[in-house]
C-alpha cells in the first residue's frame, strides 16, 4: 500500500524541525551584563532539547575573547551594509556546553571594546552604527550559511531593527524573506534612542518607518519601538508585565504602541537554569543541602556571617539578603527609608550590588554605623551571590517594576524566603504565605511605600519565630519548579503559530 509520495498509508511524514535564528546582544557564558544573558544562554538550549534547530548569534566582544572560549573562524567574509557603505565582518563559530551552534560576528572597530554598550557613565556614541551593523550581519550570515529560519527571535533594543529589516529590505531574500519575527522585551526602560538624522545608516527609508506607527519616538529613532512595531509577535518576560506595559504608569512611553499591538503581545515567564542554581550541587557553597536535609543551610549561613564580618549571634536571628543593582527601579530608595527601623526587628542585613553612587554611599554609611549588623559588598561577585542566596533566611526584592526577575526564583530553590513587591514577574512567581492553609511561598506588598515594605518584612520576621511554619514556607518554595522546559514549550507553541502553514 504505497502512496504515490512513497510513504506508506497511515504514516505521517515527520514534520521538519522548527529552525530558529536566535539573536541576542549577550548570552552566558560568552558575554553578560544582566539577566538577558542568562535567558539567551539557557532558552536556546531548552528549545534544542525539545527538537528545534536553533542557532544563536551575538557580537564578538572583547569580553568573549577574554573568556578564551574555543572558536573557529568560518571561511566566509560577510559584506554588511552600513548606510551606503559595505563593511566586512568576519564570523567565528563556537558551541555551547549543550552543543548549540553559536555564531559570533567580529568587527574590531565596533565590538573590540572594554564594555558591551557603554562605559557605565554613558552609552557608546555609535551604538546605532554598532547594532545596525549587527542586525544586517545576522541576516547576511543566515544567507551565507544557507540557513532558512522559520523564525528570527530577537531580544531587546539591540536586535530591534531586525523585524523592520525583514519587513522591508530583506523581504525578497531567498533565505530569510519568509521568516516570521519574534521580539522579546526584557526591560522597557532601555529603548535604544538615537537622532533621527542617523536613520539612513539603518538601510531603512524614512517614509517606510519614521512615523508614529513605526520607529519614530518623540522625534527620535527608537530601536525598541522598531521591534515592537514590526515583529509578528512581541513577548515580555512575564504574563503580568505584558499587561503592565500597556499602562501609562509602567509603559515607559511605549504603552500606546503596545496597546495597538495587543493582539500580537503575550507574556512568557523566564525560566531558571537549575544546573547553575541548585543548593544540592552548587560549588560555591560551604555545604550542599536540599529539601530532604536542610542542615547544610545553617552551615552556609555560618560561612556567610564569617566571610562578611557579621555578628555570629545572627545565626539564630533572621538574616536578610539582597543581590541587586543599586538603583531606584530595584526599590533601594524604600530599603534606605526603612533600614534603621528594620534593625529594631533584630535582624541582620547583607547586600551585594553596585549602581547609583548616592545609594552606594548611603549603604556604606549605614554599614559603618552598624558594624556586625549590616554587611555591604560593592561590585559583582558571582560566588558571593550564590553564598548570599544560600546563607540568608529572607531575600528582599522591593522593585518599583520588575519585568520578570530571576533572583526570587533562585531564592525559592535555596529555601530563602522572598519578600517582594507585587509587580511584574515577582507577582507571577511569589504567592503570599497563609498560615491558616499552609499555602504560599513568600511575602508580598503592593503600594510602593516604605510602610508597606516594612509591614511585609515585619510579617516575615514574625513567622521566622515559628520554626514549624517557617519550615513550611521554605518547603513550599523549594518545591516550586521554574525550570526552562515549560517556558520553552510556550515559545515553541508561539513559533508554530507563526510558521507558514502552522
Amino acid at each position: 500500500g504505497q502512496h504515490p509520495s512513497g510513504l506508506s498509508r497511515g504514516v505521517k511524514p515527520v514534520a521538519e524541525p522548527l529552525r530558529i535564528l536566535f539573536v541576542s546582544p549577550e548570552a552566558v557564558p560568552f558575554a553578560k551584563t544582566g539577566g538577558l544573558a542568562d535567558v539567551s544562554g539557557a532558552l536556546p538550549e531548552a528549545l534544542r532539547r525539545l527538537g528545534a534547530d536553533v542557532r544563536l548569534v551575538l557580537p564578538l566582544y572583547r569580553m568573549v575573547r577574554q573568556a578564551q572560549i574555543p572558536m573557529a573562524a568560518l571561511d566566509l567574509a560577510l559584506r554588511v551594509p552600513l548606510g551606503d557603505t559595505l563593511l566586512e565582518a568576519r564570523v567565528f563559530e563556537a558551541s555551547s556546553a549543550g552543543g548549540l551552534p553559536v555564531y559570533l560576528v567580529a568587527r574590531e572597530d565596533l565590538f573590540d571594546r572594554p564594555h558591551l554598550y557603554g562605559d557605565g557613565r554613558q552609552d557608546y556614541y555609535d551604538n546605532l552604527e554598532r547594532f545596525s551593523f549587527f542586525a544586517h550581519a545576522v541576516l547576511r550570515l543566515a544567507e551565507a550559511l544557507e540557513f532558512q529560519p522559520h523564525v528570527v527571535h530577537g531580544h531587546d533594543w539591540q536586535a530591534g531593527l531586525i523585524p523592520a529589516l525583514l519587513r522591508y529590505p530583506y523581504r525578497t531574500s531567498r533565505w530569510v524573506g519568509t521568516a516570521a519575527s519574534v521580539f522579546t522585551v526584557h526591560n522597557l526602560g532601555y529603548q535604544g534612542l538615537f537622532p533621527a538624522s542617523k536613520l539612513p545608516l539603518t538601510g531603512l527609508t524614512p517614509p517606510e518607518v519614521f512615523h508614529l506607527e513605526g520607529m519614530e519616538y518623540f522625534g527620535k529613532i527608537s530601536l525598541l519601538k522598531s521591534g515592537i512595531a514590526y515583529a509578528d509577535a512581541v513577548t515580555t518576560v512575564s504574563p503580568r508585565y505584558s499587561r503592565e506595559v500597556q499602562t501609562p504608569e509602567l509603559g515607559a512611553g511605549m504603552d500606546g504602541i503596545l496597546r495597538r499591538r495587543r493582539s500580537a503581545l503575550s507574556g512568557i515567564l523566564n525560566g531558571v537554569d537549575y544546573a547553575v542554581w541548585d543548593p544540592m550541587r552548587d560549588p560555591h557553597l560551604a555545604s550542599a543541602y536540599g529539601p530532604q536535609d536542610l542542615s547544610g543551610k545553617g552551615r552556609c549561613k555560618q560561612d556567610l556571617l564569617q566571610r562578611m564580618g557579621l555578628d555570629p549571634s545572627l545565626l539564630e536571628r533572621p538574616l536578610v539578603g539582597m543581590v541587586t543593582r543599586l538603583d531606584v527601579q530595584k526599590g533601594l530608595d524604600l530599603v534606605l527609608a526603612v533600614l534603621e527601623r528594620a534593625l529594631d526587628l533584630d535582624l541582620g542585613f547583607v547586600v551585594l550590588g553596585s549602581g547609583d553612587r548616592a545609594m552606594e554611599d548611603a549603604l556604606r554609611a549605614a554599614a559603618g554605623r552598624h558594624p556586625g549588623r549590616i554587611a555591604l559588598s560593592l561590585g559583582f561577585d558571582d560566588a558571593l551571590a550564590h553564598r548570599i542566596m544560600a546563607g540568608a533566611d529572607i531575600f528582599l526584592i522591593p522593585s518599583r517594576y520588575e519585568p520578570c526577575g530571576l533572583t526570587q526564583m533562585y531564592a525559592l530553590r535555596y529555601g530563602t524566603v522572598p519578600v517582594v513587591r507585587a509587580t511584574g514577574g515577582l507577582d507571577d512567581t511569589v504567592s503570599a504565605f497563609d498560615p491558616a492553609t499552609g499555602e504560599g511561598n513568600g511575602f508580598k506588598f503592593s503600594p510602593y511605600t516604605p510602610e508597606a515594605l516594612f509591614a511585609a518584612l515585619a510579617q516575615a520576621i514574625t513567622l521566622f519565630g515559628d520554626p514549624a511554619a517557617w519550615r513550611r514556607v521554605m518547603d513550599n518554595g523549594m518545591a516550586a519548579d521554574f525550570g526552562w522546559a515549560r517556558s520553552a514549550e510556550q515559545y515553541l507553541a508561539l513559533y508554530r503559530a507563526l510558521r507558514p502553514g502552522g
